[in-house]
């Protein structure tokens, strides 16, 4: 059963507080996330790390699969990889605009296009694939 943009933000408030990360939104098989870029998260240059692109990317994917198949807390990151295509602005946040490309049973893949906010081109394109944990099967009752 698909969650709620409400649904979604209050269970990664729950289990993963560190996150700074702000769901923007969910649904039709995708999601768009959005991160304040602090001090400590810029490198050498005046531009964004590259472990924060991958970080908002990777919430991207999990935040549009919670979307897609309801929070199962043990969906996990199986592969990703990142190109990095131009200079992030560094007081600028980035925004994640994530789409799933394909939900199966045990695995899904999106991509996520990251972008400095206000800006047309993106920064960097991601893909990256999901376990999904094989849910218990209910036995009728006898």
């Amino acid at each position: 059963m698909p969650a709620s943009k409400d649904e979604v933000a209050a269970f990664l408030a729950a289990e993963f507080p560190q996150s700074l990360c702000v769901v923007e939104s969910v649904g039709a098989r995708g999601a768009t996330v959005s991160h304040r870029v602090g001090p400590a998260e810029l490198r050498p240059g005046g531009t964004v790390s590259g472990p924060v692109l991958m970080g908002v990317a990777d919430v991207a994917l999990y935040v549009a699969l919670l979307g897609e198949i309801g929070i199962v807390p043990l969906a996990v990151t199986t592969d990703l990889t990142i190109h990095f295509l131009r200079k992030p602005a560094a007081d600028r946040r980035i925004i994640g605009v994530c789409k799933l490309i394909k939900v199966g049973r045990l695995l899904a893949t999106g991509e996520v296009l990251l972008y400095s906010e206000g800006l047309e081109e993106p920064v960097a394109h991601v893909v990256g694939s999901y376990a999904i944990p094989q849910q218990p099967q209910l036995q009728p009752q006898a």
